[in-house]
């Protein structure tokens, strides 16, 4: 099993990231609809989308929202504010879902990357690009390794509350790996691992061009500022699925 399904899973995934700034987050996505202008009830699709909260987002503003995940916990909370205009699945992104359906897709924050081998990536890029209608846009907000590897921190203690989170880095066989360990409440010791892909603003284009996917804008922030290789701290990239 991926770590990626234990850990999101978890209840302790939510009490790490409980700082997340839920406004900066918010204003994105404002950023990105005032950007990309899409027209009303368009269909969009949030991949690996957790408990929805972007997707229900999406569909505040009127448009027609898909949002999977393949947590069977995240979904079955997401469904909870589903509507005519919302719903969810649990979907692994590496499998094909609707086809040719979607305007947009998007995928926040450093949700790709997951896998240990790059023909998963490359199954995952396919099936995002076969999701799209043509001409349909792609947005993949990712960390940019290089502001990453610039600003490394190999190890550090995060209280929440009651829980302190020891956290170890390291970059192995071209993943940034983030140990995490910790003891519950009950005296029950935990350890949990994220792994994602070191990839460059290069090894995206690739990825993603062989999917029939064409790089259109790229930033470096989330009030969708200019993009520095050196010292953006988010890789924002906009694909177009190309017309056959």
């Amino acid at each position: 099993m991926g770590w990626y399904k234990n850990w999101f899973g978890s209840p302790y995934y939510k009490i790490l990231y409980q700082n997340r700034d839920e406004a900066e987050a918010q204003q994105f996505v404002e950023q990105l609809l005032q950007y990309l202008q899409p027209p009303t009830r368009s269909a969009m699709l949030d991949i690996a989308c957790g408990e929805g909260r972007f997707a229900r987002q999406l569909a505040e503003h009127g448009y027609n929202v898909t949002g999977i995940d393949i947590s069977q916990e995240a979904i079955e909370i997401a469904k909870g504010s589903e509507n005519e205009h919302l719903q969810f699945f649990v979907q692994d992104m590496r499998m094909p879902f609707y086809i040719n359906f979607f305007d947009y897709s998007f995928n926040f924050f450093t949700s790709f990357g997951y896998f240990a081998h790059d023909r998963d990536h490359a199954l995952a890029a396919r099936s995002f690009a076969a999701g799209l209608k043509p001409g349909g846009l792609l947005v993949i907000d990712y960390l940019n390794y290089e502001h990453v590897i610039a600003n490394f921190i190999a190890e550090e203690q995060i209280n929440r509350g009651s829980y302190t989170f020891n956290i170890k880095r390291t970059i192995e066989r071209g993943h940034i790996i983030k140990e995490i360990s910790f003891t519950d409440a009950n005296n029950k010791h935990w350890n949990f691992t994220e792994s994602v892909a070191a990839f460059s603003r290069q090894d995206f284009i690739r990825i993603f061009e062989s999917s029939g996917m064409e790089l259109t804008a790229t930033f470096g922030d989330y009030n969708l500022g200019n993009y520095d290789q050196a010292h953006s701290a988010r890789l924002i990239m906009v694909f177009k699925k190309k017309h056959v």
